[in-house]
């Protein structure tokens, strides 16, 4: 009697290759410095997010601009900044 060379009980299987865990996205933090849409300088205006009174106030340090509009708890300084800029492009319009 001759034995079949296939039998599945005498072949070892394939070590299946893993794949690499898929590597972490660094998160970059957003930016909380903008530019000014008066005097044009990048980097002068600053946020600040007052959460207690539900405000959020943005100001140039170079030419004393300043804006104020209501946020919520999902606000962010950038929120901030466009509300400044469509304010000014509604002003302009």
């Amino acid at each position: 009697m001759c034995e079949s060379t296939l039998d599945p009980v005498l072949m070892g299987k394939r070590k299946s290759k893993r794949k690499p865990p898929p590597k972490a996205k660094a998160v970059e933090p957003l930016e909380t410095q903008f530019n000014c849409p008066f005097c044009n300088h990048e980097r002068v205006c600053e946020v600040k997010m007052d959460r207690e009174r539900n405000v959020g106030l943005i100001w140039c340090r170079v030419c004393s601009e300043d804006f104020q509009t209501p946020i919520n708890y999902l606000s962010e300084p950038i929120d901030v900044y466009s509300d400044w800029i469509d304010a000014c492009e509604s002003a302009n319009a």
